[in-house]
């Protein structure tokens, strides 16, 4: 049994987290599981889009608190095991959002500390109803500083300061109106309304979207007039492209483009 399980459907990856026991941790195991993974799909050009989810009762409970707490007994105490891991954990999450491929999260039970952060980190996300959500570290005295860098940037900042300095967790309809997921489904509803919605993203032309996800990120960290001139010249580069040319003039002429991509 692996502990990330991957299929593929047409043009869709599916990521199973397959550790329920540990309500899918993020684990030394379950780390290098994802990002053997993204390294792999980020050359994959059969694959358009892709979904991560957690079996069992959970999506993700975060970091593997009693591997870290096993990580102490090094004579530094851990520390160089906590920056270790502290920092693969960052370069799996960057490598989310570096991805040509849009990362959709599809999340129920819990998701939290870590695992709220990896919902943060995907390009979208969809819950079903019941859902709770939590950077709870501070309630065990941790406060959850490397989930922050990826909340604060999806949700509003007093929001976002909010539930890390309380650790209150907030449920699918406030994580929908703050931001945080993209849609809320029944349970029985989650599967289907995931896939249909990496499917649609997966029907786009593929060079497209890689160009505008790169673009959107990269956009996010200048300043308003940087961000026009950057993003004129992405457009321009893309306005170019022979595929982007056939779409255009499919849609004059009233027929399916014919890409080649």
């Amino acid at each position: 049994m692996e502990i990330v399980e991957r299929s593929d459907t047409s043009s869709v990856s599916t990521l199973n987290m397959n550790a329920p026991s540990r309500l899918n941790a993020l684990s030394d195991e379950m780390l290098a599981a994802l990002q053997s993974h993204f390294d792999a799909l980020a050359g994959d050009q059969s694959i358009r889009a892709i979904l991560i989810k957690g079996e069992g009762n959970a999506f993700c409970a975060g970091h593997d608190l009693k591997q870290m707490t096993q990580g102490r007994q090094s004579p530094d105490g851990g520390r160089a095991y906590f920056k270790d891991l502290f920092n693969r954990c960052a370069h799996m999450m960057q490598s989310i959002q570096k991805l040509p491929q849009p990362v959709i999260a599809q999340v129920h039970g819990i998701a939290t500390a870590a695992g709220c952060q990896l919902v943060a980190t995907c390009d979208m996300a969809i819950a079903a109803h019941g859902t709770r959500f939590g950077v709870n570290g501070v309630n065990i005295g941790l406060f959850c500083s490397t989930p922050m860098v990826a909340l604060s940037r999806n949700i509003h900042r007093k929001k976002a300061f909010e539930m890390l300095s309380t650790g209150r967790f907030i449920e699918t309809d406030e994580a929908l109106a703050v931001g945080l997921i993209n849609q809320a489904v029944s349970g029985e509803q989650l599967d289907q309304c995931a896939i249909e919605l990496a499917r649609t993203v997966a029907s786009k032309l593929a060079v497209a979207v890689k160009i505008g996800k790169q673009a959107f990120y990269q956009q996010l960290e200048l300043p308003v007039e940087q961000a026009y001139r950057y993003t004129g010249d992405v457009m321009v580069e893309n306005m170019l492209h022979r595929d982007t040319k056939e779409g255009i003039d499919a849609f004059l002429e009233k027929r399916n483009p014919d890409w080649t991509q």
